[in-house]
């Protein structure tokens, strides 16, 4: 185990963060909350993101995006959270494209890249996950049979997000059986236009959850692909999927840093101002401690997400750096939650003080996308040379 070397300090972007913030007042606590109430679509929000050109940042300018690294994306997902919000319901829209962009034909990428960026196409849904699988992503049946010029695709996705908002979709998919001595071969990518599979071999049925995340799973019943819709070589998709993970991992760490902001802002502005027993509650050490342990976390964890977003942009390995940005991240975040919470007493489980809502939100990033054993699994294998475990 060797140490990384060092980096030097990560831009703050601030003017973005600025101009992020101007944008998510436009949608205050009672906008989110009436969308968790009923379960619907952020919508308006989506839009004024796409129309400020935030969700393209990571396109390149050739094809019409920004061109911005992946510091700047992890800036706006951040001050979205920091805000109140939530980048959950757009933020694969950042991500996911980077397949196309980095193992995509040229026409695949002068097709679609820029129709992503310009918001006339939405690459929001990513099936990968199945009931079956789970996290083992090299148990996946879901299969892609060659005929002809197209394959015909037959199997389940659970827990793809964003399905009924999306009009592509990443489809991960078996080409060839499961070798148990080379596991991660016989997959590959397809490029899925789900407007013109709806009906027609593709179905999706939408999962009620804990929180407003357009969960959905997905059913493939003789569902026809063009052959052009393969992204890259066949049997090379698992390599592809991983090659995007880090970015993802990134991206969701600092969503979560956007969150532990809130709870401390939000838990460190009530204590000032509710008062029992004759004194402001935030003057008890018992309150005032975790608080500040919970900032210290979050100012933790943010160091870790600006060293794995400096590695990743200067094209060096990440995995570690990207992994334990995450797992720090959404467990400073779930503190701060916790925290802010039991600061609020009563009132935190009061729809109009959005504790509750965002208490639930966060509380996902310890499972999804990775869930943290599995981050600590890869830490003791990869980075302290320890047998693997699984």
């Amino acid at each position: 185990m060797t140490a990384a070397p060092p980096t030097a300090a990560a831009p703050d972007h601030r003017e973005i963060r600025e101009a992020v913030r101007a944008l998510c007042q436009r949608f205050p606590g009672e906008y989110w909350r009436k969308l968790d109430r009923e379960r619907t679509y952020p919508a308006e929000f989506v839009r004024a993101l796409t129309e400020a050109g935030y969700l393209g940042c990571l396109i390149p300018e050739e094809f019409g995006g920004s061109g911005l690294g992946i510091g700047a994306a992890a800036a706006i997902l951040e001050e979205v959270h920091a805000s109140g919000g939530n980048g959950a319901a757009c933020h694969a829209q950042m991500y996911t494209m980077g397949t196309i962009l980095r193992h995509g034909s040229a026409a695949q990428k002068a097709r679609f890249l820029p129709e992503i960026a310009a918001g006339r196409l939405r690459l929001q849904a990513f099936g990968v996950t199945e009931p079956t699988a789970g996290t083992d992503t090299t148990a996946i049946r879901t299969a892609a049979v060659k005929q002809g010029d197209r394959y015909v695709v037959n199997g389940q996705k659970v827990w793809t997000s964003r399905a009924e908002h999306s009009d592509l979709m990443l489809l991960l998919a078996r080409t060839a059986p499961r070798d148990p001595a080379r596991k991660t071969d016989g997959l590959s990518v397809f490029l899925v236009d789900m407007r013109a599979a709806l009906g027609k071999g593709l179905t999706i049925r939408p999962i009620r959850t804990m929180l407003n995340h357009a969960t959905t799973e997905v059913f493939f019943d003789n569902l026809e692909v063009p052959a052009d819709c393969l992204i890259g070589r066949e049997g090379a998709g698992f390599r592809y999927i991983l090659d995007g993970m880090n970015a993802e991992r990134i991206l969701i760490a600092a969503e979560c840093v956007g969150d532990a902001r809130w709870f401390v802002a939000k838990a460190r502005d009530y204590a000032k101002e509710r008062v029992v027993f004759g004194r402001p509650i935030g003057q008890n050490q018992g309150i005032q401690f975790p608080i500040a342990r919970a900032y210290a976390q979050s100012q933790a964890a943010a160091l870790m997400v600006g060293r794995a977003a400096a590695l990743y942009e200067a094209g060096a390995p990440c995995g570690p750096e990207a992994n334990m940005a995450k797992m720090l991240a959404s467990e400073a975040s779930w503190f701060a939650a916790d925290t802010c919470l039991q600061t609020h007493g009563g009132f935190g489980f009061a729809e109009d003080y959005d504790v509750e809502r965002k208490f639930r939100e966060t509380r996902l990033y310890q499972v999804a996308p990775v869930s943290t054993n599995l981050i600590l699994a890869y830490i003791a294998e990869h980075v302290l040379g320890l047998p693997r475990s699984y």
